[in-house]
């Protein structure tokens, strides 16, 4: 079957998320095709999935009803894996097939930004928005159809956020005007959310030995589309769903889920705790985060999003999964973004609400 996918990412969160239900459906009556995965900066992680003709290896493990779900899985939806900088001509080529239907990625809540370096379309693009503007202006020149656009990152609106930087990128470089429309009008821009933990194995993991890629996957998965419904192979799959709103999803997700994670990673590194299970189950913590969650978190948002006090108490059983080492450290990835991003906005709405200044929260950004 010919590469449909297009995926900006190489890290473990994609490969089991994006890789898994990519797979899924592929094992399925309504295939929905091979990736190609694009590493942006290095060669490391694409060479290592080539190394294996694309096959890749995790494992699910935590509680389904009360019940242990420990199962390796095998991941054959990855074709291959291009290095941008190293291989770019290879990637253009990509963009170029008649067959390619999806652009999917997660480069992280700081990735969607421009790069100064990026100020003319000579020589490979930095930022990820001026690559995927080259990349869609390749597949335009060629005369093509545009493609469904599904960013993975934890921005609100990510999709619109997205279109918006490749058409600033797009300005920038002053390309025409009917490239600047198949952009804006040819392709399909839709905003997504994003829901599993995916875990590095713990040390000494039997099944991960000898293997760099070997990650561990929660059960829970869901993955929520904005403005695409009944759009098939996706529509087939039970933990995609699509929804005219989504920004309650995204809501609810990212200030409880996501804020809880970054507030751990405030609390509980310093402290020498590595993870986030251990974190949830230590006595000086768990109360902490509780307080946190269903005191001023909660409260901020309720009137917004559904049910936010049981999708919260499923968090704490989410992060207390015994088989899952969700590293802190790994968390802790452009921490400073997150604060603002996931945290920041509760204060200040919290502040104006309640005519105060919450107190776990001010302790995490200094009050201000």
């Amino acid at each position: 079957m010919n590469e449909t996918i297009l995926q900006f990412g190489t890290g473990r969160f994609l490969r089991c998320f994006i890789g898994i239900f990519a797979q899924e459906l592929n094992d399925g009556p309504n295939p929905i095709g091979p990736i190609v995965a694009v590493q942006s900066t290095g060669a490391d992680r694409a060479e290592q999935i080539n190394a294996r003709d694309g096959l890749l290896r995790g494992a699910i493990r935590g509680l389904v009803e009360g019940r242990p779900v420990d199962r390796i899985v095998e991941i054959r939806s990855i074709a291959r894996a291009i290095a941008a900088r190293q291989q770019w001509d290879a990637l253009l080529d990509v963009a170029r097939s008649a067959s390619l239907r999806y652009v999917v990625s997660n480069t992280t809540e700081a990735g969607l930004s421009l790069a100064p370096e990026d100020a003319t379309p000579s020589g490979i693009p930095v930022s990820y928005p001026a690559k995927l503007l080259a990349v869609l202006a390749s597949r335009h020149e060629s005369g093509l159809e545009g493609v469904t656009v599904l960013p993975c990152e934890l921005v609100e609106r990510n999709a619109e956020r997205l279109r918006d930087l490749v058409l600033e990128q797009a300005a920038i470089w002053r390309v025409g005007a009917d490239l600047v429309e198949w952009l804006r009008d040819g392709c399909s821009w839709h905003s997504t959310l994003v829901d599993r933990i995916v875990a590095a194995p713990p040390q000494g993991d039997e099944a991960a030995q000898g293997d760099p890629l070997f990650a561990v996957a929660e059960p829970f998965a869901a993955w929520v589309i904005e403005g695409v419904s009944g759009e098939q192979p996706l529509a087939s799959h039970p933990a995609i769903e699509f929804v005219d709103r989504l920004e309650p999803y995204h809501l609810r997700k990212v200030r409880i889920l996501n804020g809880a994670h970054t507030a751990l990673v405030a609390k509980a590194l310093p402290m020498n705790i590595q993870t986030v299970r251990q974190a949830v189950e230590d006595s000086r913590i768990r109360p902490w985060l509780e307080e946190l969650l269903f005191e001023e978190i909660v409260p901020t948002i309720a009137d917004r999003v559904k049910d936010p006090e049981s999708f919260a108490r499923s968090v704490l059983e989410r992060f207390a999964n015994p088989f899952l080492e969700h590293r802190l450290a790994d968390i802790a990835l452009h921490h400073e973004t997150k604060l603002e991003t996931r945290l920041r906005p509760t204060f200040g709405e919290f502040h104006i609400a309640f005519g105060r200044k919450p107190k776990i929260l001010g302790e995490i950004l200094g009050g201000d």
